[in-house]
């Protein structure tokens, strides 16, 4: 056995240790502890959710597009993850979780992280943890907007508007919805992991800025197949495990009702990749890897803001949903609406976050096996709640997003040359080559 030497720096530091804690809370009495089992958890989801960005969308979205712009890709998602964590770390965070003042924005109190409790009021876990862990949430909602625009969007706009766009657009939605803000205080709108705060602000925003920006060169009459299914299948997967911590991380904790969420995702996926194969077999005559990969996110982005509050059986369901009504939403936009929404962000993670938005209502009730309490709950008041949140959401998404995209156009223009363009970004951009070849 070793034995320790006392020295007074020793002491010193064993007292200051001791007292920390207690003058963390000395005008209460009271000592905040944070429990260790739900502090490894939501430290662990963190990492899962940041896995979901990189490499998995990075390699999801990075087979999808022509192989000239895998680079370009990658490059996005990670400045765009990067420059919105430091934003979240200086004002992001305390705009958001704040202390509530009047509805619409998190009172400024927690600036750099400065001033967070021990322990996250009303949960067991640090409340350092718990702003790591939605600074995951935060960085990976506009990193998702880039498969709009892949192929053609200049870099410099592209880091800029979805700097930005952290602030103005996510930012405020996830206070009115997760910090306390007006939507839940008011009206009780409800999204346990990001169907309305992830999904919808992104697929809308993704939507309206395709828009703008215009049609890929040679699109449509150019087939622009995917470089590489097999990277959009690996990036597929580590989505899909990603996943298990953005939404069994939303619990808050290592309990039931985390290991509930893990399951109903895992049910949801299931069901709307083999869905998705069935449709693709029965219009298409072949079942294809990107298929089942994109059927797969459709899934989880559905059942995304119901995972805590309903059963397998409603997770189920919301898998078919997620198929049927994703699938037909591809054409809808790209040759009804004639908007080149590159890699169907608008179509798989918009829709299928309001689809699973507004079905969470039906599913939560306890008749059906969901968390509604049986002796209030009201399927039809849920329904307004959701309704509205959702409707506020895609508003407030769009009209923002025009504006921040044109504002953000006039200091660097939005799209690259169409010289610039049939080179590819790889290049044209960066000056470099994913893939050398010879």
């Amino acid at each position: 056995m070793t034995k320790w030497t006392a020295r007074p720096a020793h002491y010193v530091a064993a007292c200051l240790a001791l007292m920390a804690p207690v003058a963390a809370h000395a005008q209460d009495g009271l000592v905040d502890v944070a429990d260790s089992g739900d502090t490894a958890w939501i430290l662990v989801s963190s990492a899962f959710v940041l896995l979901m960005t990189m490499p998995g969308l990075t390699l999801f979205y990075g087979g999808l597009v022509r192989a000239k712009n895998f680079l370009a890709v990658c490059l996005q998602v990670g400045a765009i993850a990067s420059i919105v964590s430091l934003l979240w770390v200086l004002v992001g965070y305390t705009l958001a979780f704040g202390p509530v003042t009047n509805g619409w924005i998190g009172a400024g109190t927690n600036f750099m992280f400065n001033n967070l409790g021990n322990v996250r009021e009303g949960y067991d876990i640090p409340e350092n943890a718990f702003a790591l862990f939605q600074m995951a949430f935060a960085l990976i909602t506009p990193a998702l907007i880039v498969g709009a625009w892949v192929d053609r969007s200049r870099f410099s706009w592209t880091v800029t508007f979805c700097a930005l766009w952290s602030l103005i657009v996510y930012v405020p939605v996830a206070h009115w919805i997760w910090g306390g803000g007006w939507l839940a205080a008011k009206l009780g709108t409800l999204d346990f992991a990001g169907g309305i705060v992830v999904h919808t602000t992104a697929g809308i925003t993704a939507l309206v800025t395709a828009a703008l920006m215009g049609k890929r060169t040679g699109f449509p009459k150019t087939m622009m197949i995917p470089h590489s299914p097999a990277l959009t299948l690996a990036g597929a997967a580590l989505l899909w495990v990603g996943w298990f911590g953005f939404n069994g991380g939303s619990a808050l904790a290592a309990n039931d009702d985390a290991a509930s969420a893990i399951i109903n995702t895992h049910v949801a996926a299931c069901t709307a990749a083999l869905v998705w194969l069935l449709i693709e077999r029965i219009k298409l005559g072949k079942a294809t890897s990107v298929g089942f990969a994109t059927g797969a996110v459709a899934g989880l982005a559905t059942v995304t803001p119901a995972a805590g509050f309903i059963s397998p059986g409603g997770a189920f369901i919301l898998g078919i949903a997620a198929a049927v009504i994703c699938f037909p939403m591809i054409s809808v936009v790209k040759n009804k609406l004639h908007i080149d929404d590159s890699l169907d962000v608008f179509a798989v993670h918009g829709m299928g976050g309001i689809t699973g938005s507004l079905l969470l209502a039906v599913f939560m009730a306890p008749s059906l096996g969901g968390t509604g309490d049986p002796e209030s709950y009201s399927m039809v008041h849920q329904l307004i709640g959701q309704a509205v949140g959702v409707g506020v959401t895609i508003a407030w998404s769009a009209i923002a997003s025009v504006i921040l995209a044109l504002a953000v156009n006039l200091a660097f223009p939005m799209r690259v040359s169409e010289d610039e363009e049939r080179e590819g970004l790889d290049l044209a951009s960066h000056g470099e080559r994913a893939w050398e070849l010879d």
